[in-house]
């Protein structure tokens, strides 16, 4: 008898495994999988390609000090809305 699909295989060859075995052959497969887990990382982007697209975007000003300006400003704005309202 041919066992075809993963059920088949599990209940006929698997299951009746002492639980040690089974775990040794979880650790197998799992250990497998991560080691082919690299091939799908020539679908991942590539981050580096995109360094320098856009040169210039901050005109030199550092990153934190780009994201902080608008909300220190956005601060700046809502107190002085504050101080008008009675």
């Amino acid at each position: 008898m041919a066992l075809t699909t993963a059920e088949e295989i599990y209940e006929h060859v698997i299951k009746p495994l002492p639980v040690i075995e089974r775990l040794r052959l979880m650790e197998k497969i799992a250990h497998e999988l991560s080691a082919t887990s690299g091939e799908s990382e020539a679908a991942r982007h590539d981050w580096l390609s995109v360094r320098g697209i856009a040169p210039n975007l901050l005109d030199g000003e550092d990153a934190q000090a780009w994201v902080s300006r608008p909300r220190r400003e956005a601060d700046e704005q809502r107190e002085r809305q504050w101080e008008r309202e009675p």
